[in-house]
């Protein structure tokens, strides 16, 4: 269990870091126009993440 978490935050961070270091100055750009959003838009935007996140382990881990 602990090396499926490990794993999981391994991938975000690989992820993540993918953009930066793409295009800077895009990334730059997209997190100054992410802190002009309301309080509430982020707060949908992250649940609709965690939500579709859910599913998609769900569905992965159907499979196995």
């Amino acid at each position: 269990m602990w090396d499926d978490l490990f794993s999981a935050i391994a991938l975000v961070l690989v992820l993540e870091g993918i953009i930066p270091f793409l295009a800077p100055e895009k990334f730059r750009q997209t997190l100054s126009l992410i802190g002009q959003l309301s309080s509430r838009s982020l707060r949908v935007a992250g649940l609709v993440s965690m939500v579709i996140g859910i599913i998609v382990l769900y569905l992965v881990r159907l499979g196995n």
